[in-house]
């Protein structure tokens, strides 16, 4: 380890000041100080970027093998390492939380994503207080440390403009800059961006040639530059996360074409060139075998003819998204090698925080919501094929076919989250650092997981983990530092035990050895019939002889996996895996979960210059009758504008004004929109209006009938023919006198959705219609007094 004179194991670095003789007068020959020493590391400690590219399989980048180009990958790997056995959890947050803090996922409280958190431990989406994340502990170390783009590890109940913001990647999570959005995907063209915790909108549109990529890129270069000439003596820690290669797969039409014909021969075809390539450059082995494609997943030849050009643009819009991520990768490789910082820079360039997504349809979709909520059959072919010239594109959320994802897998088993099986959890990793490595080029088939990096990086940079934090003590990290292997391909792997888990999907690399279980298919995202967990069925494979999970020896050695199955239950056991869920829509709500909600009872006053309200901050109106009152003051002039809206483009609901009538629009998946419009115009002056909707039941995601009122009387009544079962969006929001994001519906924009008389207040009430259509200010706030 680097000499150094402070004691860092104590974070913050205690202040020890050095008793010495203390003078009267400052003019005193005798009075002597020390020079005040900002704190750094141990001299030496390298500068960290860590990239990592989010939902690509092993076999997609063109540097391990894939036929999606990847240049600025394969540079890094040239003068670097590439690990062909390094391994995530199988989903975005898990994985994050893992990565940033040297621990099991599980152990910090990220069993899943943040939206389907419950009370178990191991799944409440809290990192507990004894285990700081990485970038606190080089902060408190004299680091300066940067994170861009996606979080997607903040609580959902934390989400709102009013925190609180512990977990929060500038303020508990020790990033002195965040620049980026903290869901779990992002409109490319028009996202929800965060400076810090304060919102802020893109700058630039999508006709001024706006992509979120390049945004992220842009900040991350310029604080680089800036960080570099203000405080070149300091080491720094980026983490560069952008939303892409996530859905929805949005790319500027010119590197989606570079890709027009290239996939033709369908996903069977591109499996088989890939294996053959991979063996060709030796990043797996050449006795590797490549697994079978399972019944769920259908044969490309098996695909209707007239829906197969959509498939091939659905993969020719990836193709570009990811070669069009690795550009704007490159570009901040390029300013640190300008800065001249590039030899003594750990990048670690992670290509995938899962395997590939089957989260698509077997069809992919146009809107990846239609999925998600159940009503995929919208999308039939004959839609597909009117809109594909739209995929990539701003009026898109799009999402490829799951036969895409399995190719984008190869050679392995399966897909994002299944993992069970190395296609859900092993993504091709670089490692680039020219004054640590002296083997360029090379490949390290060691076991590597996702939890070694935080580990190799403190010892990289001669840093003791801590054991006490902000006055906690901390519990020790789970992962093993990398650094044994960087310049000895051939020593014993160190990390030899690991367990795998994600609603239900199960598994234990154990010396080689691997037992698995695929409990859950990604794809049946609704009504799947689920086998209890002690009737799954297990598979064994021995990892010394069979790379890629390609023959199961359970039949050969039962004594084997018995002895897996066992040391599964202890890992799960010792790092909060139990009990485990498999629950799908029960764990949406907050109620069933057990996690805190922001809402509370039936009713929800919002006020004017509300914005940026998560779907977890608004009570939900999904599968009820519910009503909305606002209380307005329209100028002589007439009144134009949004009073409310939630949701946008691609799914939600909006009430608003236009040409002096009030207007209510219910826009399902983007596919189908109904609106309401008021027999006559608001008169000028205050007014209550009201939009009032009764639920037909019957099931979820039904219809039911609108009525409009203005004082009381009403005004105007239509109908919506279906509605949204389960969410609108992943990261459009609620907005109070205007609307951000994308546009739930196309009477106005951006800019002309703002109210131009005065909003007062809004309320969303649910329940039956209790046929007082004028809201009691004083009522209301005695019956949400009396909630408290």
């Amino acid at each position: 380890m680097i000499s150094d004179r402070h004691a860092r194991t104590m974070l913050p670095i205690p202040d020890r000041p050095a008793p010495g003789l203390t003078t009267y007068d400052a003019k005193d020959p005798d009075t002597a100080y020390p020079p005040i020493e900002p704190l750094q590391p141990p001299k030496g400690a390298p500068n960290v970027l860590i990239v990592l590219i989010d939902d690509t399989g092993f076999g997609a980048s063109s540097a391990f093998g894939g036929p999606c180009a990847t240049p600025n990958a394969e540079r890094l790997a040239a003068g670097g390492l590439k690990y062909n056995r390094f391994h995530t959890t199988a989903l975005c947050a898990p994985t994050r939380a893992a990565l940033l803090s040297g621990r099991n996922h599980h152990s910090v409280g990220m069993g899943s994503i943040t939206e389907t958190a419950t009370s178990a431990p191991g799944n409440s989406s809290l990192r507990p207080n004894t285990k700081a994340p990485l970038a606190m502990t080089l902060k408190l170390n004299g680091y300066s440390t940067a994170q861009f783009g996606k979080c997607h590890e903040v609580p959902v109940w934390q989400s709102s403009p009013m925190g609180p913001f512990d977990s929060w990647p500038s303020a508990g999570g020790g990033f002195e800059t965040f620049y980026g959005f903290i869901g779990g995907e992002s409109n490319q063209w028009e996202p929800a961006l965060y400076n810090g915790t304060t919102p802020v909108e893109p700058p630039a549109t999508v006709e001024e040639g706006y992509h979120m990529t390049e945004d992220l890129a842009d900040n991350a270069v310029t604080w680089i530059r800036t960080q570099k000439s203000l405080m070149p003596e300091k080491p720094f820690f980026v983490y560069f996360a952008p939303g892409a290669t996530h859905a929805p797969h949005h790319v500027p039409k010119e590197w989606s074409d570079k890709y027009k014909g290239k996939f033709a021969g369908g996903w069977d075809r591109v499996r088989e060139t890939t294996f053959a390539r991979q063996k060709e450059m030796g990043v797996i082995p050449p006795d590797a075998e490549l697994t079978p494609r399972h019944d769920e997943i259908p044969a490309w030849d098996d695909m209707p003819a007239d829906m197969k050009p959509v498939l091939e643009r659905e993969m020719e819009v990836y193709a570009g998204f990811l070669e069009h991520t690795d550009h704007h990768v490159g570009r901040i490789v390029d300013v640190i090698e300008e800065l001249g910082e590039l030899d003594n820079t750990i990048i670690y360039y992670i290509i995938g925080d899962n395997g590939a997504s089957a989260e698509g349809t077997l069809n992919g979709a146009f809107n990846e919501m239609a999925n998600f909520n159940g009503l995929a059959a919208l999308e039939t072919p004959e839609f597909m094929q009117a809109k594909m010239d739209e995929f990539g594109t701003a009026s898109a959320y799009n999402h490829y076919a799951v036969g895409w994802a399995h190719a984008m897998n190869t050679p392995f088993q399966w897909t994002k989250q299944v993992a069970s099986h190395w296609g859900g959890t092993r993504n091709g990793t670089i490692m680039h650092w020219p004054n640590g490595i002296s083997d360029p080029g090379g490949v390290r088939e060691q076991f590597t997981h996702v939890i070694d990096v935080a580990p190799t990086i403190l010892e990289a940079a001669g840093l003791p983990e801590p054991t006490m934090v902000n006055g906690v003590q901390q519990s020790p990290m789970e992962g093993t530092s990398m650094l044994y292997c960087l310049n000895d391909p051939e020593t014993p792997e160190k990390h030899d035990v690991q367990y795998f888990e994600m609603f239900g999907n199960r598994g234990l690399y154990y010396k080689g050895w691997s037992a698995v279980t695929k409990h859950h298919t990604p794809w049946e995202m609704v009504g799947a019939d689920l086998p209890a967990f002690d009737d799954d069925v297990w598979e064994l494979y021995d990892g010394k002889s069979d790379y890629t999970q390609a023959r199961d020896l359970v039949a050969d050695n039962p004594e084997m996996l018995e002895k897996l199955q066992r040391q599964w239950i202890i890992e799960a056991t010792k790092y909060n895996v139990l009990p485990i869920d498999d629950r799908g829509a029960e764990r949406l709500e907050p109620g069933l979960a057990g996690r805190p909600t922001l809402i509370h009872g039936t009713s929800q006053r919002l006020y004017p210059g509300m914005g940026r309200l998560s779907e977890n901050s608004v009570v939900s109106i999904k599968n009820k009758s519910f009503q909305v009152t606002a209380e307005v003051t329209v100028p002589a002039g007439g009144g134009e504008g949004v009073i409310i809206a939630q949701g946008g483009r691609f799914g939600g609901w909006s009430l608003y004004v236009k040409d002096g009538r009030l207007t209510f629009v219910y826009n399902v998946l983007g596919i189908h929109s109904f609106a309401t419009v008021a027999d006559g115009v608001i008169p000028a002056g205050t007014h209550q209006v009201r939009m009032e909707f009764d639920y037909a039941g019957g099931g979820l995601g039904k219809g039911g009938d609108v009525t409009l009122y203005y004082d009381g009387e009403q005004t105007g009544s239509g109908s919506v023919a279906a509605t949204q079962a389960l969410i609108f969006s992943a990261d459009e929001t609620t907005d109070v006198g205007h609307e951000t994001g994308t546009m739930v519906s196309s009477d106005y924009d951006a800019k002309s959705s703002k109210f131009t008389g005065k909003i007062h207040w809004v309320q969303i009430d649910l329940g039956d219609d209790d046929h007082n259509h004028m809201v009691d200010p004083q009522e209301r706030l005695r019956v949400a007094m009396s909630q408290q």
